[in-house]
């Protein structure tokens, strides 16, 4: 027999936090980042030079290339990109274009996260106990503070903060996972939406470069409604394998089926755990406290389900030797988790929580306020010299407007801890308030106060500015081998035509360009070394640009 049910939730515990407070904060995490800045280096600019390839017709939709080379086989995410700049670029930017799109799936991630909490807070077994003397909270009152609580899990765990807002693959998988783990929740209180949503999650997760990860979850997921006792849930298997089988199909159809395992080493044993820790705080103390005081509560649906989603997203990240971008498909199941700790939480972890919160968050935006003066102004100089040091040929500018936003969002920040502390001691989602605000606060801030220093630190432009003073009118660049986002930004930025070939050395570009970390440049017969370039942030890679030589054919 199992245990009585460990939550107990007053009628005030379960008020819901306010849809214009709610909505304020997941605004101030979705729009910082999207304005006024390049595609940064690696995933998220070989992506995006991937979508414009296709977006300006260099590159096939349904075989895309970089610089001559087969891309990533994610189409669907590559298309959503593609057609995204087709439509907007005649109002905006193309990489702004492109990020909007992504901010949606964002956006879609932390509402399907919200929606599949709600109806798992639902069920039988997740209800609070009745109170002795009445006064206990109403189910849909409670369900609504329990997804409250679990987005703002979401938006407070560190890993999701920079990959949430790349226009990445990975993203799209991120949607997609979120979509299927609503769909399992849904199915006993919904008919035809969860039917929906999972013949759409399952197909798409895999033709986002998911099909693994897809194939593994319709069939947990079909083992969870099989052992359920609603009969909805029972029938709704049928369809989880069927979409487990569309899937697979347009996997092949697709050419998405690439395995991308690689077993951790023996120095991986310890690097994991340590990205474990960081990656998903703040979730996972509360995820383990969930699971030992619903311990007797595991096998239903409320934990099951998010649990299906979690262990898919840690085994993927062991199986794939580490991979920050498949530990992220776990967070909505740790949300999710992380959320049902809370009716059980003690008033003494609460305020720990709060404490460390209020601290550490308001002293990381000091910090940055302190970088920022540093930067304006050369006060204090120690900070201002260091900027300079780590970002050499870095000038300043001003933005009257990013000071409005930045100073907005510190006062708003100083509002939230009156209002946390003062008015908000008994609502369920009160611990999470001030780690999701003191995550979009520093993000704020980051995108504005300290964006400039930040693009200029991770975009290539100055590379490509660099390079372009040794290309003449006309000219392709052979770069054979060359990493994608380097082709990218050659294609993106300068506007070059790019060989990246294995044999482009052989053709008729005479240009070449090699990347590597050597001290010394390569020689390359039938070229003559015209240059080595860097980054100016990058210390150790170097870019030697050869010209083909007028005897070398």
């Amino acid at each position: 027999m199992s245990s009585p049910i460990p939550a107990l939730v007053t009628v005030r515990g379960a008020r819901p936090l306010p849809r214009l407070a709610l909505l304020a904060l997941a605004a101030a995490y979705l729009l910082p980042g999207l304005f006024g800045r390049d595609p940064w280096r690696h995933a998220d600019l070989a992506a995006f030079g991937q979508m414009m390839a296709i977006a300006d017709g260099r590159s096939s939709w349904f075989a895309p290339t970089l610089g001559g080379v087969a891309g990533d086989a994610a189409l669907l995410p590559h298309w959503l990109g593609a057609a995204a700049i087709l439509l907007l670029s005649p109002f905006m930017e193309a990489p702004l274009a492109a990020r909007l799109a992504f901010a949606l799936l964002l956006a879609l991630t932390l509402l399907m996260t919200w929606a599949a909490s709600y109806h798992l807070a639902l069920t039988d077994a997740a209800q609070p106990l009745p109170l002795a003397f009445g006064g206990e909270a109403e189910p849909v009152n409670y369900a609504r503070a329990v997804a409250d609580a679990s987005v703002l899990a979401l938006m407070a765990t560190l890993g999701l903060l920079q990959l949430g807002h790349e226009t990445t693959p990975e993203l799209a998988q991120l949607a997609c996972v979120a979509l299927f783990a609503y769909a399992l929740a849904a199915a006993p209180f919904r008919r035809w939406q969860p039917r929906v949503a999972v013949v759409a999650a399952l197909p798409l997760l895999a033709g986002s470069g998911g099909p693994t990860i897809a194939l593994a979850l319709g069939l947990a997921g079909a083992e969870v409604c099989r052992r359920s006792g609603y009969p909805a849930v029972q029938a709704f298997r049928r369809w989880v394998l069927a979409a487990t089988v569309l899937a697979a199909a347009l996997s092949w159809v697709m050419g998405t089926w690439q395995w991308r395992g690689a077993l951790p080493q023996t120095r991986d044993l310890l690097a994991i755990p340590r990205q474990w820790l960081w990656f998903l705080w703040p979730s996972w103390p509360l995820v383990l406290w969930t699971l030992w005081r619903w311990r007797d509560y595991v096998l239903h649906r409320h934990l099951a389900v998010p649990l299906v989603v979690a262990a898919t997203g840690l085994g993927a990240n062991l199986v794939m030797g580490g991979s920050d971008r498949a530990l992220m498909l776990a967070l909505p199941g740790m949300a999710v988790l992380a959320a049902f700790a809370l009716p059980t939480l003690q008033r003494s972890a609460s305020a720990a929580i709060d404490w460390f919160s209020m601290f550490f968050f308001s002293g990381a935006a000091i910090t940055i306020w302190v970088l920022y003066s540093a930067m304006q102004t050369g006060v204090p100089a120690k900070p201002a010299a260091n900027i300079a040091k780590l970002a050499p040929g870095f000038v300043p500018s001003f933005s009257p407007l990013a000071l409005a936003l930045a100073a907005l969002g510190t006062l708003a920040w100083l509002w939230l801890l009156r209002w946390r502390t003062g008015r908000q001691r008994e609502a369920l989602w009160k611990s999470l308030v001030l780690p999701a605000g003191g995550v979009a606060l520093c993000w704020l801030l980051t995108m504005t106060l300290l964006l400039p220093p930040l693009d200029y630190a991770r975009s290539n432009r100055a590379l490509v500015q660099r390079v372009a003073a040794h290309v003449q009118a006309d000219e392709c660049i052979a770069a054979p081998r060359a990493a994608a986002s380097l082709v990218a930004a050659l294609e993106v930025l300068g506007g070059f035509r790019v060989d990246a070939r294995a044999e482009a050395a052989q053709g008729a570009c005479t240009l070449l360009l090699r990347a590597g970390h050597a001290t010394q440049a390569p020689q390359v017969p039938g070229w003559v070394l015209q240059a080595t370039l860097r980054r100016p942030t990058d210390r150790s890679e170097r870019t030697w640009v050869y010209r083909r030589s007028v005897t070398g054919g």
